[in-house]
């Protein structure tokens, strides 16, 4: 069985979908309809920008988003997925590539999206830190205890076996490196973001995007879509509405997702997107299993 799987945020790269505008005339019109869409010109700072133009959020998601289902839909009738799912951002492309929510909207939704959080992520320093080579247990555990004593301090990617990403205030993710480095984590590596996302420090950011999920049409998707919050499958508007409206603040439980979707047959993973993170991640939790990248006109 087909899964096919969505980058989220921090894949985009300068030059991301240039090749594509110019050799695919469906994703032509998507990338230009997203300029309307957006009112500013996305494309220019995605095809000719610099990194750190192209790393503002407001810019990075919907670029990253408008990548990735055009690479999907570029597919045609290659697009057959049984499943889908995507990280973070990645979930919102995965919605729309299942018929779940159309491009516009989809758009619409993860531009106010970009722009709560960025907002979020202004009212208050914070950031998040990737610890690698701890079980999830010991992460939680330390996280638990600074969250009590210093500040908000939660797991928020649950990214592989032995990658875990935590979120929350400055000072609690410095203290809680220090503590997880001497309870044997082998790197405890601040990244270079511009909030605390998928922790409480987003509920300004949730409630903003609350109303304009619920006011947004959902229909069926084509086929189950795996959604962060509880790494389950869903295919009711209704339920699926909810977790990503959830999903801001709650943990991204990736692992738990890549797993389900073995579980439920996927022999096959398909990214689509810039950059091949989800590949990597997946390769530490499915062992064995055929990994294909789309993320280039030459791919498709």
């Amino acid at each position: 069985m087909k899964a096919f799987v969505f980058p989220g945020q921090g894949a985009q790269f300068p030059g991301m979908g240039k090749d594509l505008y110019d050799n695919n005339a469906d994703a032509r019109a998507l990338f230009d309809r997203a300029n309307d869409i957006l009112g500013f010109d996305i494309t220019s700072i995605m095809f000719d920008g610099t990194a750190d133009e192209l790393k503002q959020t407001r810019v990075t998601q919907p670029a990253v988003f408008l990548h990735s289902v055009a690479l999907a839909l570029s597919l045609g009738d290659r697009f057959q997925p049984d499943m889908v799912g995507g990280h973070s951002l990645g979930e919102f492309s995965a919605l729309v590539a299942a018929g779940a929510l159309s491009f516009d909207d989809g758009l619409r939704l993860v531009s106010s999206r970009a722009q709560a959080m960025q907002k979020a992520c202004e009212a208050q320093p914070s950031t998040m830190a990737a610890i690698i080579g701890l079980d999830d247990e010991s992460v939680e555990r330390v996280c638990a205890e600074v969250n009590a004593e210093v500040g908000i301090c939660i797991p928020a990617n649950y990214n592989n076996p032995g990658q875990l990403v935590i979120s929350g205030t400055v000072e609690a993710i410095n203290e809680a490196c220090t503590r997880l480095k001497a309870a044997g984590a082998k790197r405890a590596l601040p990244l270079a973001v511009g909030g605390a996302f998928h922790s409480p420090l987003m509920q300004p950011a949730k409630d903003e995007l609350q109303a304009a999920i619920e006011a947004t049409e959902f229909l069926t998707p084509k086929c189950p879509v795996y959604q962060n919050v509880d790494g389950k499958a869903h295919t009711e508007p209704a339920e699926i509405k909810q977790n990503l409206i959830a999903q801001l603040t709650a943990s991204v439980r990736w692992t738990q997702e890549v797993q389900a979707m073995l579980a439920a047959g996927a022999t096959e993973f398909t990214e689509c997107g810039p950059g091949k993170a989800l590949q990597g991640m997946i390769a530490k939790i499915a062992k064995g299993i055929e990994g294909i990248t789309i993320q280039a006109a030459t791919d498709l």
